[in-house]
């Protein structure tokens, strides 16, 4: 009896199994269609993306009966680009497993650097199943692919032209202006100074006329945090203490450096931090920043109190409030 191990035979590769798109034309050609309709459909949804992003009004609300109350332009970008890419791709792989070639083919190993005659040769077979995958013997599918990949090409050159020049309504403008009332958000109810203990924190947007409507905008930029310390906390020069009133301070709740919303404070240290990447802010120096990423502090609103005595701006702020961007002064 032999002790030698006999050697694992090679069972090489299955028998190969044609396709239904492979025997029968009918099959090919619904195939084709199917995949041609998959690119349509990226097509529309590239499409629908351009339309939500340039036409419908980023404060328009519709009834969506799972999601409820929803934001059709945001809904418009988002089901746009899900439409675009997942239809592109589900169109490429239906394209992959039913009509380009299949059949097994085994590439031995050798090394790294072929010779120069089996680079050729690797060449020409690139250029032969190129041709097998048979883009241009069907001329449907290289139509609608060419559509969609074309329209797709167009959706990082339209959402990227907000990093162009800023809009004539830019982030330099907010709604406030001298004699505005602070009011409270949510609730918009006018806000006294005794209103306010100290270390207590309110959130506020500019008082607006009855019937009148705050725009999405205008809300990202206006919101103001409001924070009562004791006025011998304070460690600002004389103008940015005359901007207080008796110990409130008020400084932009967007965050200087990517727009979050700041919206934690702690009254030990009299620190705001941004949840967003940490930037902190030092309240008692004008919300100067003391650690993270922020290169500016908060812009502080000068306020002070009207006749009845509510707590109202001193005038606009004196800088753009949100993220710093390249046309903004240092």
């Amino acid at each position: 009896m032999s002790n030698e191990i006999e050697q694992i035979k090679d069972p090489g590769l299955p028998a190969h199994v044609h396709r239904s798109t492979d025997t029968d034309p009918k099959a090919a050609a619904r195939a084709e269609r199917q995949v041609a309709i998959l690119f349509g459909l990226s097509a529309i949804g590239t499409l629908l993306l351009i339309y939500s992003y340039i036409f419908v009004k980023d404060d328009v609300f519709i009834f969506i009966p799972v999601m409820g109350e929803t934001n059709a332009h945001q809904l418009g970008l988002g089901m746009g680009m899900a439409i675009a890419l997942f239809c592109i791709g589900a169109g490429l792989i239906h394209w992959a497993k039913t009509l380009m070639p299949d059949e097994e083919v085994i590439a031995h190993r050798h090394e790294f650097r072929s010779e120069d005659d089996d680079r050729s040769e690797f060449i020409k077979t690139v250029k032969a199943g190129a041709s097998a995958a048979g883009l241009g013997r069907r001329p449907l599918i290289k139509r609608t692919l060419g559509a969609a990949l074309g329209l797709s090409a167009l959706t990082p050159l339209l959402l990227l032209r907000d990093l162009g020049p800023l809009p004539k309504d830019d982030l330099s403008k907010t709604s406030w202006k001298a004699g505005t009332r602070l009011v409270t958000d949510p609730g918009d109810r006018p806000l006294r100074p005794e209103d306010l203990e100290v270390g207590a924190v309110a959130q506020t947007l500019p008082e607006i006329a009855p019937g009148e409507h705050r725009s999405l905008a205008d809300i990202g930029k206006d919101a103001v945090l409001l924070i009562r310390l004791r006025p011998e906390e304070f460690n600002l020069d004389a103008e940015r203490l005359s901007w207080t009133h008796e110990g409130i301070i008020a400084f932009s709740k967007i965050c200087s450096h990517m727009g979050c919303a700041v919206a934690l404070y702690e009254q030990q240290t009299k620190h705001l931090l941004c949840p967003c990447h940490q930037s902190t802010f030092d309240v008692t120096r004008a919300a100067k920043v003391i650690f993270g990423p922020a290169a500016r502090p908060l812009p502080q609103l000068a306020i002070t109190v009207d006749a009845e005595g509510y707590l109202v701006a001193q005038a606009p702020f004196t800088e753009p409030v949100g993220p710093s961007f390249w046309e903004r002064s240092s």
